[in-house]
């Protein structure tokens, strides 16, 4: 299958427009404009920030060059309440599963690109898909993402046998709740195949928003070499129905301050055409290396850790109501320093090797078939212990996509007291089954510790009964209770 065959006519229309949302010149201006804030300029953006609305880009760009080690530390902090607020003390749990590392792309930094002959190539059957869900169930995992390369072996139809596939292994205590997509951007018509089969939300990372460094990364005469194609797949989505949408940048290609301001302005442009529905989450993994792969070894662009935790800070004071995503690519130490600056959801006990979960017992282990390597290789078990032990509360709750909650709807219940009436009894709910269920001892005993103390909240409210009582449902074997 020619890819740009049979896009060309897609192609076509964005090679008509005569400039994109993306202005490069325009964001460096603004970077460049704030190169050294003062101090009463940041804490003027901060004090706007505290309200919980979207910033423009000339404030994002007062906090991404401030270089002030105490208004960083009172951008740290205010993050952190935003999360609270919107999001609450929970972390959402999910790991990916890995479809297919075939593909007609050529894209330099990645291990699944088409000219990299380190890489064993596979695609998973039906059967082997099946497989490797029952392992993910039965270390208590309730949502994924599934991941494929863009190959004719990949196209919609094949996605959409395998969502049905995924949904339908059942074991006696678990399932998959929801099962997310990442996958090439596709057309309107390929949109509504995968909302028919009920997917959750649809991820397409831009990788970077610099034109010149995309077109440098991304090989003409392949599919990914098209720009817009790839920038508008949102708009697609929306106008598909799909309105659950993730974005996504890989840190390490370009500056990281020029792809925080792309990923606003894209927030922006989404918010402008679809009635105020942005993005649903944001992702910010950062290059890490790659079997075959030289580009991926010394990114020119690399991102310091210190940096790291400074745009995670940003962008959650940035765009407040976006859930972000702190992927395994991340070690476990710096995992657990950005979490409390604004992260939303994590992956864990994750496997990023084509059948990976059946073939092995941690990450890493499949460098033939993994598109990079990752850096917190723990069990779904030992990170949920962590995160208690850090006083959140681990979710692995599917509510809002099974009730239709996404999109417009979500940005209406999510500037309520949504959080604290839906969001946490859900959170324990799933909890509750997950220390039942899976949970080693000493991990038990810690998110027992975390149930009690947020049931403490709810002492006084009219929940507080029907907490008590899903409770106790599940502890007498039911399960998927929630409000």
């Amino acid at each position: 299958m020619n890819f740009l065959k049979k896009y060309k006519k897609e192609f076509e229309e964005y090679d008509k427009l005569d400039h994109d949302f993306i202005d490069d010149e325009k964001i460096w201006a603004q970077l460049n404009k704030w190169e050294n804030p003062s101090k009463q300029d940041v804490r003027r953006v901060l004090k706007k920030a505290e309200q919980c609305v979207r910033l423009e880009p000339e404030e994002t760009a007062i906090l991404i060059q401030n270089r002030d080690e105490g208004t960083i530390q009172e951008m740290y902090e205010l993050a952190h309440q935003l999360k609270e607020g919107v999001y609450g003390d929970r972390i959402v749990f999910f790991a990916p599963l890995y479809i297919s590392d075939e593909c007609a792309n050529n894209c330099l930094y990645c291990g699944f690109r088409s000219s990299n002959k380190a890489i064993q190539r596979k695609t998973l059957t039906m059967d082997e898909i099946e497989q490797e869900v029952r392992i993910m169930i039965g270390e208590g995992q309730k949502r994924t993402v599934l991941v494929y390369g863009e190959s004719p072996k990949t196209e919609v139809d094949f996605m959409c046998e395998t969502i049905k596939k995924v949904y339908s292994v059942k074991t006696e205590h678990g399932e998959i709740r929801r099962a997310n997509i990442n996958c090439a951007p596709l057309t309107v018509d390929e949109l509504k195949k995968l909302k028919d089969v009920g997917i959750g939300t649809f991820q397409v990372f831009q990788e970077t928003y610099h034109h010149d460094t995309y077109r440098r990364v991304h090989p003409q005469g392949t599919i990914k070499g098209h720009y817009r194609w790839r920038l508008y797949c949102m708009d697609r989505a929306q106008q598909a129905g799909v309105d659950d949408n993730g974005l996504g940048v890989l840190f390490g290609l370009y500056d990281w301050r020029f792809e925080v301001m792309g990923l606003l302005y894209h927030t922006i442009h989404l918010e402008e055409t679809f009635n105020g529905v942005g993005p649903h989450t944001i992702s910010f993994p950062r290059i890490t290396p790659a079997t075959g792969t030289p580009f991926s070894e010394h990114p020119e662009y690399a991102v310091s850790d210190a940096d790291f935790k400074k745009l995670v800070a940003v962008l959650r004071l940035s765009v407040p109501y976006t859930g972000m995503i702190c992927t395994a690519r991340e070690p476990s130490r710096v995992r657990k320093e950005v979490i409390p600056f604004g992260v939303s959801q994590i992956d864990a006990g994750t496997r990023i090797g084509v059948g990976a979960y059946v073939k092995s017992e941690s990450a890493n282990a499949l460098p033939e078939h993994e598109q990079f390597s990752i850096g917190d290789d723990r069990s779904l078990d030992g990170v949920v212990k962590e995160i208690c032990d850090m006083g959140f509360i681990p979710s692995f709750c599917t509510a809002c996509y099974r009730a239709g909650r996404t999109g417009e709807q979500f940005m209406k219940v999510a500037k309520s007291r949504f959080v604290h009436n839906y969001c946490i009894p859900n959170a324990i709910f799933t909890l509750k089954e997950y220390l039942l269920d899976y949970a080693s001892d000493e991990t038990r005993q810690k998110g027992e510790k975390i149930l009690r103390s947020h049931m403490e909240q709810f002492k006084g409210e009219p929940v507080y009964s029907k907490l008590l009582e899903n409770l106790s449902r599940i502890e007498n074997g039911e399960r998927d209770l929630r409000l």
